[in-house]
């Protein structure tokens, strides 16, 4: 199968994988950023903001998705509506203040897990390029 339109790295990823990263994505930064507050002792709260919904979304948007026995409609109209779905979430939920301790209790797990999901991934991908090679 052919990467989609807008993936940028050319590994379609499980359909699990894929509804999750707008998820693992937002609760990392969210971490990271309750994280670096901690360290720097600063009065900013991690907050759930628009913008990063959008982030969200659009990472989603750029990496592809390959169900099993779908149709290429179907999976056309599942990578539009999913981050645009993510999109106006961000927009009518944004600005909520996350507590310290929760954005780092979820969002440093979530950012353990994105990169075992990449390297899956990295490991998948040299699996098909040493099956194709003669």
């Amino acid at each position: 199968m052919l990467p989609g339109p807008l993936d940028l790295s050319g590994r379609p990823l499980s359909l699990r994988a894929w509804l999750a990263i707008p998820i693992l994505f937002t609760a990392a930064v969210l971490g990271l950023v309750a994280v670096l507050r901690v360290l720097i002792d600063a009065q900013w709260q991690a907050t759930l903001s628009s913008a990063l919904c959008g982030a969200a979304a659009a990472v989603t948007a750029l990496i592809d998705v390959h169900p099993a026995h779908w149709p290429n409609c179907r999976r056309r109209c599942l990578r539009i509506a999913y981050p645009t779905a993510i999109f106006v979430a961000g927009l009518l939920l944004g600005g909520p203040a996350i507590p310290t301790w929760a954005a780092i209790a979820v969002g440093l797990p979530a950012l353990v897990t994105l990169v075992i999901l990449c390297r899956q991934a990295d490991a998948d991908d040299d699996e098909r390029e040493l099956s194709r090679q003669p």
